[in-house]
């Protein structure tokens, strides 16, 4: 079991995102938008890299504003991979363009990104799992392998993972959204 539940509290930045967002449901779409983006950007990389350069990619990213990136064209791709703010790499900026598009498109085959996430979370009358997902994302969406499906569906609470069932923050979670997955495991820093 990864302990992120251990060395999350207290820290400057894991601690914020550890207490107050991960494992918690969400429905903005800018919201969906960006934890997807920063968990395809984290490839690679830490979670604290990205969480350190959080701000850059919101304001690289126009707020994580869906139509906003769906519209970038090549001025803006040159600008993103210029951009030490942010995680340079031309498939993840492309994949976050595209996805932006895949957003836009869910709005009118289901009313949106979370409605879309809804209406997958079961599969054959359970809870879709790891492995379901990550098929379903990868048809779906690009750069979008089986450990970012795997943790952006965790920081969201379709899949558990996200705290300990004896964190704090889990019994919070549990409080404020019943019926949740429980939540064994947790992200790696």
């Amino acid at each position: 079991m990864s302990g992120y539940c251990d060395i999350a509290p207290g820290h400057p930045l894991h601690g914020p995102y550890h207490d107050t967002e991960y494992g918690f449901p969400q429905r903005e779409e800018h919201v969906l938008f960006e934890r997807l983006l920063l968990e395809i950007n984290q490839a690679g990389l830490s979670w604290e890299t990205i969480l350190r350069k959080r701000e850059g990619f919101r304001s690289a990213y126009g707020g994580f504003d869906v139509d906003i990136v769906a519209a970038y064209g090549e001025r803006d791709r040159a600008r993103l991979l210029a951009d030490a703010g942010i995680i340079r790499n031309r498939l993840k900026v492309d994949a976050a363009i595209h996805n932006a598009g895949v957003i836009q498109r869910l709005r009118d085959s289901h009313g949106g990104f979370a409605e879309w996430l809804d209406a997958h979370a079961a599969d054959g009358g359970r809870a879709r799992d790891k492995a379901a997902w990550v098929k379903l994302f990868k048809q779906t969406f690009r750069f979008t392998g089986g450990e970012i499906t795997g943790e952006f569906l965790m920081s969201l609470g379709y899949l558990p993972g996200a705290h300990r069932p004896d964190c704090p923050v889990m019994q919070r979670i549990a409080r404020l959204h019943p019926g949740l997955p429980s939540v064994v495991g947790a992200r790696n820093s």
